[in-house]
């Protein structure tokens, strides 16, 4: 059963803290992985199913699974929320994007009336959420993001060191859960989903971020990049423990 404050204890968070709070908290607890993918476990969208995965176990997910439970509990807390479609970019112009349900992300509005764009389930992306009607560069953790509008939809882009690249292209249109069913399958079972092609497990961190990829954990903070190969399946599951506390054979 749904428990909004054990849902809270796992993220590090309070009832009262502000949205901004609760999604920084979220990235920096609960971590983008797609390990079941790889132990031919089925992610089924089923809130019950994300948050005994998430909370009781205490593992991570990929965005049908974060985005979908933070969505629950964003509702608990009093926000309203709207399910978003988006198509992840293939090219950094924006000139070409992948299906429809790829990604699920999360159009939020709080008391004020004001609307946000928040994303936990995107690996790396704003650690914040971003305002959804402005159209101007917005920073977030030094990082500059922006809203762009393609007709009804809207383009994420993020700044980086080679210029702007697209993120994802959302519509507008509000979705349940269950439609994005059909790219939720495809992403754990097709040889084309890059989630099939090997085992990753990423979360933020108040310097930075800790990756553990195939073969090595990747750490990066204000200072630069650290990668530390791993020799074997016992340094990379032992790597999993100490920077996740995830343990799964």
């Amino acid at each position: 059963m749904f428990d909004a404050a054990r849902y809270l204890e796992r993220i590090g968070a309070k009832a009262g803290s502000p949205l901004a709070e609760l999604h920084r908290a979220h990235l920096q607890a609960v971590p983008f992985e797609n390990l079941d993918v790889h132990l031919k476990r089925p992610i089924r969208l089923d809130e019950e199913a994300f948050y005994d995965k998430v909370v009781l176990q205490r593992r991570g997910g990929f965005c049908y699974e974060l985005n979908g439970l933070f969505a629950r509990l964003l509702r608990t807390l009093g926000y309203g929320v709207t399910l978003l479609s988006a198509r992840v970019a293939t090219q950094t112009d924006g000139s070409a994007y992948g299906p429809d349900f790829d990604h699920l992300t999360l159009l939020v509005e709080d008391a004020s009336g004001h609307r946000w764009l928040a994303d936990v389930g995107f690996g790396e992306c704003f650690v914040e959420p971003i305002q959804y009607d402005e159209r101007g560069v917005q920073t977030r953790d030094g990082r500059n993001y922006r809203l762009d509008d393609a007709g009804d939809a809207r383009v994420l882009w993020r700044e980086t060191a080679s210029g702007w690249e697209a993120q994802y292209i959302l519509s507008p249109t509000p979705h349940p859960l269950a439609d994005f069913a059909g790219m939720c399958h495809f992403h754990q079972t097709s040889p084309e989903s890059h989630f099939t092609k090997g085992r990753l497990c990423t979360r933020a961190t108040p310097e930075g971020r800790v990756t553990l990829k195939e073969g090595a954990l990747v750490v990066t903070t204000r200072d630069g990049r650290r990668e530390e190969p791993l020799p074997d399946e016992a340094a990379w599951h032992d790597a999993l423990a100490r920077h996740f506390g995830i343990t799964v054979r």
